[in-house]
């Protein structure tokens, strides 16, 4: 029975680890439907990219106070969470503050971490302020009802307990108090516990210190589900982001070849295609599912932080157009997740006779965008909502033919006239007369 809780330790921690590490794997299973893209090349400029927007939040301090705010919360919740080590061995092996032999280094790690602990709090509660008494308006946006809206403040009062539960483990430890070094927070809350009996006050450190590992261990496996899953993704998710200029689209390959071929006049459009071109001619031209985009496009989807930057730039966006770029990344997570889901359940994906279009976004929204990048501009983590956009009016415009009336005719005046406008050819020089 002295081994018990040990054991307990042991299964909760092999439990949590395990669910874990099974979500990551159907994450990456998830992106991978995508299609293949390449984006290897230029690795400094990835690394850099990665560095300083990732690591350095370097998009994120455009927006002082909340940037600075945020990189506190970061920062500290990942350094405080150093202590993990510690607590994974102390709960295996039932020893209790095994690291302190470091002496006063171990005193410099504690006060730091109870500092940034403090710090946390007092940024969180800022959060919380500035989303639920402030109203923001990008944190309220119609997308932001329901599950997008608490999942937020779930997020806050995770942070508010877990910082709060170390504190107080720390302020209860009768003889971590008497050294009384390590503990510039936790000496003013540890008279709370002085007039305890050492049985309660290790009673109540012991608990504040089992609901903070396991706390720990729900919030890693509540990533999955929740919009702060950019935790781990940020870092791949800017590494492989788009290197080209703003502003520079794709063009498919294929389209290209015959546009060149109907400007050759010695083309023969009867000739067989290169060897290792047979099939070159995609199934379908844009995208209509999430499995038609690329696996990099997939990453952005489960990266979005939903903060709402990207729609709070957007013109169509503020002048009341239906579009707001964070939510097309939100639906196009949605759809991946149900694709997923049908795949867990029948071992392979079963026609739902759904799609990303028309069930999940529709072609107003698509239509709205200006394409003038400012969404992707001011993403702190470079999602690229436009790349989806410009996939969906694609396979609109070359499957569909469903382009709106304007962009038809513009399209019929530049194949008829070779302008986008409506008038003879003949006439094409004669601003060359007007004085």
């Amino acid at each position: 029975m002295h081994y018990l809780p040990n054991i307990i330790f042991a299964i909760i921690l092999i439990a949590g680890i395990g669910f874990f590490v099974k979500n990551i794997k159907k994450i990456i299973r998830n992106i991978n439907l995508g299609k293949d893209i390449n984006r290897s090349d230029n690795k400094s400029a990835r690394w850099k990219n990665m560095a300083y927007i990732a690591l350095g939040q370097s998009k994120m301090v455009r927006r002082p106070v909340a940037g600075i705010l945020h990189i506190v919360v970061y920062l500290g919740f990942i350094i405080i969470n150093i202590e993990v080590i510690e607590i994974i061995i102390d709960g295996l092996f039932g020893t209790h503050r095994i690291l302190s032999f470091m002496g006063g280094f171990y005193s410099f790690l504690i006060g730091s971490f109870e500092i940034l602990a403090f710090l946390v709090l007092v940024s969180v509660t800022i959060f919380w302020i500035r989303r639920m008494i402030v109203r923001i308006p990008r944190f309220w946006n119609k997308e932001m009802k329901g599950f997008p809206k608490n999942d937020a403040l779930y997020i806050l009062y995770f942070e508010m307990v877990l910082m709060s539960l170390f504190l107080i483990m720390n302020a209860s430890d009768i003889p971590f108090q008497i050294v009384n070094t390590g503990n510039p927070i936790s000496q003013f809350l540890a008279p709370i516990f002085s007039g305890m009996s050492h049985e309660t006050a290790h009673l109540i450190e012991q608990t504040a210190w089992w609901i903070h590992i396991v706390g720990i261990l729900i919030f890693l496996n509540y990533l999955y589900y929740s919009k702060h899953l950019h935790i781990l993704l940020a870092f791949p998710n800017t590494f492989y982001a788009n290197l080209e200029a703003k502003g520079k689209f794709t063009n498919d390959k294929n389209v290209t070849k015959e546009v060149k071929m109907m400007m050759d006049p010695d083309a023969d459009p009867y000739a067989a295609p290169p060897e290792g071109e047979e099939d070159a001619i995609p199934e379908k031209f844009g995208a209509s599912d999430v499995t038609d985009l690329n696996w990099v496009q997939l990453m952005n989807a489960y990266t979005c932080t939903e903060c709402g930057r990207c729609t709070s730039v957007c013109p169509a966006n503020l002048t009341g157009k239906e579009l707001s770029p964070r939510n097309i990344m939100m639906k196009t997570r949605d759809r991946l997740e149900e694709v997923g889901e049908n795949i867990d359940k029948n071992g392979e994906f079963k026609d739902d006779n759904k799609q990303l279009l028309n069930d999940y976004i529709t072609p107003e929204e698509l239509w709205a965008c200006t394409t003038c990048n400012a969404c992707v501009e001011e993403c702190p983590v470079n999602i690229d909502p436009l790349s989806i956009i410009m996939e969906m009016r694609r396979y609109l415009v070359m499957e569909q033919s469903a382009a709106p009336q304007e962009l038809n005719i513009m399209m019929t005046n530049i194949e008829n006239n070779g302008a986008p406008w409506q008038y003879n050819q003949m006439d094409r020089l004669n601003w060359k007369d007007e004085e």
